[in-house]
């Protein structure tokens, strides 16, 4: 199977200040990779460093078999979708037009949809059962709609690579079930790499298919989700006292 996405002696961290160091792992065509760990731990320096919002500190990201370094922006665009926590803000912007934004690597200068775009956007606003506020202005909706509107958009830039920043912090379970259903079938059925940090362990469990573990700086595993779910593993991982697993997980 053909790796979409790799990082080899990867170091990130902000201003040059290392935040986490030797990170190694491959994702290839139709695969889930979950990012877990404590709060702090650097998850998401990993993954904005993936995205290209930050520079590593050193190492190497291939994208596609290219260094990530070497790609245009236009092209790069078309290869990876990003979801991450920071909220935009879009002036005046229906939650269509959000989700329309994901068209324009592909519209050229003037941003005009053709109607093959506007197909995909629909498309998208379907996937994430958004079609009931797609006209709302964005910002009137709530966290929750704007979580799947963001969805929606990186769904429409048709992206080989999707990266996500604990997506489904602001969605009830429903749409939590949706959320994990809808990166299952984008994975297997379009083929899309998915990298993404999350909290909820039970759901990392059953989509993945493999997990990475970060903390103290540096990845402390990686593997399936049965060499990683384990109760040492996971006391380990959190620094919760045997007594206290057992008592909730047990």
């Amino acid at each position: 199977m053909k790796i979409t996405v790799s990082a080899h002696q990867l170091s990130v961290g902000y201003n040059k200040k290392q935040v986490v160091e030797e990170i190694g792992f491959s994702v290839c065509a139709g695969e889930i990779l979950t990012l877990i760990g404590p709060n702090g731990a650097g998850k998401s320096t990993v993954l904005k460093t993936l995205s290209g919002y930050l520079k590593q500190i050193s190492g190497t990201i291939l994208i596609n078999e290219m260094d990530a370094g070497h790609i245009r922006s236009s092209d790069f665009a078309k290869q990876l979708a990003v979801v991450l926590t920071e909220r935009i803000r879009p002036d005046r912007m229906t939650c269509r037009e959000v989700v329309e934004t994901g068209r324009y690597p592909y519209t050229g200068t003037f941003g005009i949809l053709s109607e093959h775009d506007k197909q995909i956007v629909e498309q998208a606003i379907r996937t994430v059962e958004a079609a009931a506020f797609a006209q709302q202005d964005f910002s009137a909706t709530s966290d929750g709609q704007k979580q799947r509107i963001l969805l929606a958009r990186a769904i429409a830039q048709e992206p080989d690579i999707l990266i996500l920043d604990e997506p489904t912090s602001y969605l009830d379970i429903h749409h939590k079930i949706m959320f994990f259903e809808i990166l299952r079938k984008l994975a297997e059925k379009q083929k899309i790499a998915v990298i993404l940090s999350m909290h909820e362990l039970d759901f990392a469990e059953k989509i993945s298919d493999y997990v990475l573990c970060i903390k103290d700086g540096k990845v402390q595993s990686c593997g399936t989700p049965d060499e990683i779910f384990t109760p040492d593993n996971i006391m380990q991982l959190y620094d919760i006292p045997k007594n206290l697993y057992e008592k909730y997980f047990g």
